[in-house]
């Protein structure tokens, strides 16, 4: 197992969640102002066709032993849990209400990239399919105990997803009839939000993991 305490600085973290942030930027100046509410389907596309590599690239290059694993085999695992946690997400938010039909055929698939994108691809990049680490990042348990430093910079924009989708979602229900309540744009922005705050905190939790590491070796 690699020593992630002394290879991955709270810099890298930062930079690593910079350069995924970028891949919104870049997707939002194309799409333009509103385009989420306005054309979904193309906002959402260009969001996982402008964020999938830089993901992938990143995580990747953050890989867990590299030594045993090349940056091409990291890579491939990304691509293979893109669609599976893609298939994952989708068939979550059908069985909690989600609509069906060709009219949502399009947008749901490409939220459920996006998604993919925010939770499985990440760790899927890191970890491979390694079993103990995937239920150490799904776990809110590694905000309160010991662990590494590769679950905070997975884990906390993952939960900042999963959470801010399903508060999003809250509005779908209700007789407002605005145009941002359709899914899934409500409940892409609440994903999207809650991903940027779990990228900015993660950085804080590694900062204060190494000095209660550094506190415990003194």
């Amino acid at each position: 197992m690699r020593a992630s305490v002394t290879e991955i600085s709270v810099f890298t973290a930062a930079a690593a969640h910079v350069l995924c942030f970028a891949g919104f930027a870049v997707a939002h100046s194309i799409a333009g102002r509103g385009a989420l509410v306005s054309d979904p389907a193309r906002a959402l596309r260009l969001l996982v066709v402008c964020e999938a590599p830089v993901v992938i690239a990143v995580f990747s290059y953050l890989r867990r032993d590299p030594k045993s694993c090349s940056f091409s085999k990291a890579a491939a695992r990304g691509l293979i849990g893109l669609p599976v946690g893609a298939f994952l997400n989708a068939f979550g938010a059908i069985v909690l209400g989600a609509p069906v039909g060709i009219k949502y055929l399009m947008v749901t698939i490409y939220w459920s990239l996006l998604v993919s994108l925010f939770t499985f691809v990440p760790a899927a990049c890191v970890f491979g399919a390694s079993k103990i680490d995937w239920q150490n990042v799904l776990s809110h348990s590694i905000y309160f105990t010991p662990t590494e430093v590769e679950n905070y910079m997975i884990s906390a924009p993952c939960h900042g997803a999963v959470l801010g989708a399903w508060l999003g979602a809250w509005p779908l229900p209700l007789d407002w009839e605005r145009p941002w309540q359709e899914w899934p744009i409500c409940v892409t922005y609440g994903a999207v939000a809650g991903h940027l705050v779990g990228m900015a905190v993660s950085p804080v939790l590694i900062a204060v993991h190494k000095r209660r590491v550094r506190a415990k070796a003194d």
